[in-house]
């Protein structure tokens, strides 16, 4: 069963859902820019089965707090208050592409806390051609206001963050979408090339692979969890 909370880290407050046993062993959910907790609904109650899941809506999204504040390192480290908050001590994390870089960014900052890591369709640390953004019409569900330096640091990343590569500890697994998928795919494995201890796998069903194929992504998160 799903429960909705919120939590005050800093001077942001965060909200976030939960499903599974509240003794069982944590796994956290980051989601993909101008998404929110929503995103892993189907993810999270599969999970759920086996751990204690919490998928939070990251600054400038959903229901948290929109501060007019953004970039990776401020999630990162909202992210690590909300792990110190909750009492979380090590926790299995996974990420989907702007969730992944906040979620690869911790595993490097603070190993301890990262049992097993998870990146979905992940941005590489490269430096690439900044995309261009198209403000919606009409409401949504985010801070248009985080787009612009988020995207800006996709494109031009701290070169920090590709050397740090190689100091995560955290056994990690890649998910790759596929030729359906709007992410350089060989720059994926780039990547994966750069983690020690590192396994790509490719699922197909697009950028968003963990809505379109969440059965699968559950299975594979399971099984590399449980390994």
């Amino acid at each position: 069963m799903e429960e909705q909370s919120v939590v005050d880290v800093g001077d942001v407050r965060l909200a976030y859902r939960t499903w599974g046993d509240p003794f069982g062993s944590p796994v956290v959910l980051l989601h993909g820019l101008g998404g929110s907790a929503a995103s892993w609904e189907a993810v999270g109650s599969l999970l759920g089965g086996e751990w204690r899941v919490y998928a939070l809506d990251l600054r400038g999204h959903g229901e948290s707090d929109w501060p007019d504040e953004y970039s990776f390192e401020l999630m990162r480290d909202d992210v690590l208050g909300f792990l110190d908050e909750c009492e979380l001590d090590r926790v299995g994390l996974v990420g989907h592409s702007m969730g992944g870089v906040v979620a690869h960014l911790l595993a490097q900052e603070h190993a301890d806390r990262v049992e097993r890591l998870v990146l979905v369709e992940t941005p590489p640390p490269f430096p690439s051609e900044p995309r261009p953004a198209a403000q919606p019409e009409g409401p949504v569900d985010y801070d248009w206001n985080v787009v612009a330096p988020i995207r800006a640091q996709v494109a031009d990343p701290d070169p920090q963050w590709a050397q740090g590569l190689g100091e995560i500890v955290a056994p990690t697994l890649v998910i790759a979408g596929g030729p359906e998928s709007t992410m350089p795919q060989g720059r994926l494995a780039d990547m994966a090339s750069l983690i020690p201890d590192c396994r790509l796998i490719t699922l197909g069903g697009g950028h968003r692979v963990h809505e379109t194929h969440a059965d699968q992504v559950a299975q594979q998160i399971t099984e590399f969890f449980t390994s």
